[in-house]
């Protein structure tokens, strides 16, 4: 038996969902694509003094303090440190960075505490 070639007349999508768009099919010239704006961007572009000093805006937002503890970070990478040294009171990040911390003289370690407000006089 001979297979039998059909003609048919296929009509296809003008995008297909599978091939990449060029970005001046995109956007045509003339267009520009939209863009986050930082917050100084917003605060320099609106007219805050046009405003009643009560209506909430960018520039007097309010906020309670945070309910939840304060991140407590490493004193030498700067991670999250879940972990203090008794010894010398230094937050640490994980075992190589213990390590580091115990080598440290004690003048480094005052200065470490110094930079974080938590200065002990350690003996």
């Amino acid at each position: 038996m001979e297979a039998e070639v059909i003609e048919a007349e296929m009509v296809l999508p003008q995008h297909l969902s599978f091939k990449r768009v060029q970005m001046s099919e995109k956007y045509p010239k003339g267009q520009a694509r939209a863009r986050w704006k930082l917050l100084k961007q917003i605060i320099q572009a609106e007219n805050y003094q046009n405003y009643p000093p009560n209506e909430p805006n960018y520039v007097n937002i309010e906020s309670p303090p945070s309910m939840y503890p304060s991140k407590k970070f490493c004193d030498i990478t700067g991670f999250e440190a879940p972990y203090v040294d008794p010894k010398t009171k230094i937050r640490y990040a994980n075992a190589d960075v213990f390590k580091h911390v115990r080598a440290l003289p004690n003048d480094y370690v005052q200065r470490y505490l110094a930079l974080r407000n938590a200065a002990v006089v350690l003996k």
